[in-house]
């Protein structure tokens, strides 16, 4: 016989299952964006991919992954930054975004039992399932910002010259931030560049949102099965949850 008492969840699983389609092809057209880009800029500068005039610049975009030959009369993308996987890129975006910031919304609700969105779930499988979104989320968190803050976190005055081996004129680091993780590195020339690649450094601030919310629903989760403990101690509170019928077989 159970000493917790039954209560409701949100089911998420329809959520999870739509953000994790919608990463797969996110992640199928990242791969296209970015082998689109490869030597796209050297046969921009060879005149092998034809533009509107001359020549001027080659850029690289961010998001959607493109290469970007920017000439007299109009700009040239590589495959990426092209209407068609350009904007199938952004719907993959938008769609895992909605999906995971609603479903870790929802574990941070607390419904009543009863409804076609709701599912029976005492608070112990509540804080479990919060447990899991929140080490998920947290795992992604700390493995972007250990990736673009390593050299930060070992040294930050030091940064732009961490792990470089350089014996002389070593990059000087002007300013630095530890959330984004950044840093202005100057060299010998004096000529001043990112530590990190911008994106890089939005993508790890903005990969904390998820593992707050997640651990927002956490800490709610257990603040709610703690309250619940403590009323069943008292007798203040359903000690039980109750039994389902069952058929006489005699």
């Amino acid at each position: 016989m159970s000493h917790e008492r039954t209560h409701a969840g949100y089911r998420t699983g329809g959520l999870w299952a739509v953000a994790g389609v919608a990463f797969g092809a996110l992640a199928v057209c990242l791969f296209l964006a970015l082998f689109g880009m490869l030597e796209f800029d050297e046969r921009c500068m060879h005149g092998l991919v034809s533009g509107p005039g001359r020549l001027q610049e080659v850029r690289y975009q961010a998001f959607p992954p493109a290469t970007v030959c920017e000439f007299r009369g109009g700009d040239v993308m590589s495959v990426g930054g092209r209407e068609v996987l350009g904007t199938l890129l952004w719907v993959s975006l938008l769609v895992v975004v909605a999906c995971v910031f609603v479903a870790l919304l929802a574990e941070c609700l607390d419904p009543r039992p009863g409804g076609r969105l709701v599912a029976p779930m005492s608070r112990t499988e509540k804080v479990r399932r919060t447990g899991t979104a929140f080490a998920v989320t947290g795992s992604v968190f700390l493995l972007l910002y250990a990736l673009a803050g390593w050299r930060l976190l070992a040294g930050p005055s030091e940064a732009c010259s961490a792990g470089g081996g350089w014996t002389t004129y070593a990059p000087r680091t002007l300013e630095y931030n530890f959330f984004p993780p950044q840093a202005t590195c100057q060299y010998a020339s004096g000529l001043t560049e990112p530590l990190n690649y911008g994106w890089l450094s939005s993508l790890t601030a903005q990969s904390a949102a998820p593992a707050l919310l997640a651990g927002v629903g956490f800490a709610l989760a257990l603040r709610r099965r703690r309250a619940e403990s403590r009323a069943v101690r008292h007798g203040t509170g359903p000690a039980v949850s109750p039994e389902p019928d069952r058929e006489n077989t005699h």
